[in-house]
């Protein structure tokens, strides 16, 4: 399950200050911890990208205003003191202007908290269904395995091949949350599946701004199983028809707002949002879309710009407004001394598969060989060695094997200090504490090697008596027994 918060503090028996994550719950997986929307995307392709599944597309009513206190406050397995904490933050009341109204149920939705008790009340839904699953006719583990339930804060789907077993497990799912007080709403819940219509409902669905898909296709591209065989479809996950719309519209309010600012000064405003919402979607497939929303915004750029100068012509607009660069053949930039003001484009953004999260990994069960390397930062990891491992992505440059948690490491300098070699980044790697001294030892040999090839000393056998040796220098004298 993925959840985006889900922690509960308890003294770790080796370090009182250390946060783990557990539930009092016996039989619980540990809380998913550090995931983002891109794992849970990741999750559901896996999931169908071989296999068309009916979803259940739930949708939780006034979830963050209806959560029970007291059912939160039990699944808590912490020591007392953050129990009485989480205790006075959910009864403490909520301000709107200068009046006060009290919280008897549910978390202030927009408060920073909010996500991570929403994720402690809703934390075993996961768990519940795995008990439905084994208790239906077959293998227990097989039963388990073709379930997939993938949750996000308070918003989740359950996958399934059969039609019969969702229905079922949206009954399941509808007495669990009475349970804490909350409810499905009726009118946003639905079912739905991945490939064909459904009560006359078009395939795919939306999840956390994702549009989830599968298209027909013929075998020569189609989507292939585990054994090889065409499956007869593709998965596609883009970005949805609302998050583009939206998106669209919040650039042409900004541009609006702005319409008697500095060239410079929209440039400067229009650039975050256009690299937020471009990172966000590129490890789907965006290209397409990326396309559409430059096309769009430059529409509403030369808006901008004929508003400013009505009288002026297009060829003109564009010569003063858009330029040829070195980034793009068709940039709205502008130059103040010595300073360029670049417009950035959505399809400039790369497109990269998101890798998933690994298990039950966590930045806090120790693997900071893993963390550094996904993250480049690990709050047990120097800075310059989560770094390095980062961009040698968890190998050892010398053996070539991945560095795991318990592995000595030692940063090394590729051209040794005593060579010339200087103390910065690009001059450093991260290496084995066995293969730093196998290349130390084979710098040394090498730089000795070298020193006495340049004629400064060499050693050879007497003329006189082959046992003996003498040194000979460069110089003109013949040599000192």
């Amino acid at each position: 399950m993925f959840d985006k918060h889900q922690i509960t503090e308890e003294p770790d028996e080796g370090n009182l200050s250390r946060p783990v994550l557990k539930t009092s719950r016996a039989g619980d997986s540990l809380a998913e911890f550090n995931r983002a929307a891109q794992d849970a995307i990741g999750a559901i392709f896996a999931s169908i990208r071989a296999k068309a599944k009916y979803v259940l597309d739930a949708d939780i009513a006034k979830c963050f205003d209806r959560i029970n206190h007291n059912v939160l406050l039990k699944k808590l397995n912490t020591f007392p003191t953050l129990r009485r904490l989480v205790k006075r933050w959910l009864k403490a009341g909520v301000m709107d202007g200068k009046e006060m109204f009290p919280t008897h149920e549910g978390t202030p939705q927009g408060g920073v908290i909010s996500p991570l008790l929403a994720n402690i009340a809703l934390h075993g839904l996961e768990h519940r269904l795995n008990q439905f699953m084994e208790s239906l006719p077959g293998g227990k583990r097989a039963n388990v395995a073709s379930l997939t339930t993938v949750r996000y804060a308070d918003d989740f789907v359950v996958l399934h091949p059969e039609l019969d077993v969702i229905n079922r497990i949206k009954q399941v799912v509808t007495e669990w949350l009475e349970e804490i007080g909350l409810e499905m709403s009726d009118k946003k819940t639905k079912v739905i599946h991945t490939l064909v219509e459904h009560n006359e409902q078009n395939p795919g669905f939306n999840f956390l701004g994702f549009n989830v898909r599968q298209y027909p296709k013929g075998k020569t591209k189609s989507a292939v199983s585990t054994k090889g065989t065409p499956v007869g479809f593709i998965t596609l996950i883009k970005p949805s028809a609302e998050k583009i719309k939206l998106h669209n519209r919040e650039l042409g309010k900004l541009v609006s707002m702005l319409k008697a600012a500095k060239q410079e000064e929209l440039i400067a405003k229009l650039n975050p949002v256009i690299k937020g919402w471009s990172n966000y979607y590129s490890s789907v497939v965006s290209k397409e879309v990326f396309h559409d929303c430059d096309n769009n915004l430059f529409s509403q750029l030369r808006a901008w710009c004929k508003r400013r100068h009505p009288n002026k012509t297009s060829s003109w607009l564009t010569n003063k407004y858009w330029s040829v660069t070195d980034k793009s053949n068709w940039a709205f930039a502008t130059k103040i001394g010595e300073k360029s003001y670049y417009l950035g484009k959505h399809d400039k953004t790369p497109i990269t598969r998101h890798i998933k999260v690994k298990g039950n990994a966590s930045p806090y069960n120790g693997d900071w060989a893993y963390w550094s390397t996904r993250r480049g930062n690990h709050p047990e990891t120097p800075t310059r060695v989560a770094g390095l491992l980062k961009g040698q992505k968890g190998k050892c440059t010398h053996c070539g094997l991945y560095i795991k948690s318990d592995d000595l490491v030692e940063v090394d300098h590729i051209i040794p200090r005593s060579q010339g070699g200087k103390d910065e980044y690009k001059n450093w790697q991260l290496l084995h504490r066995h293969c730093h001294d196998e290349k130390t030892a084979e710098d040394n040999k090498s730089y000795v090697g070298s020193f006495y090839e340049r004629g400064q000393n060499t050693e050879e056998p007497c003329e006189v008596k082959v046992s003996r040796t003498v040194l000979k220098t460069s110089g003109s004298r013949k040599g000192i027994t």
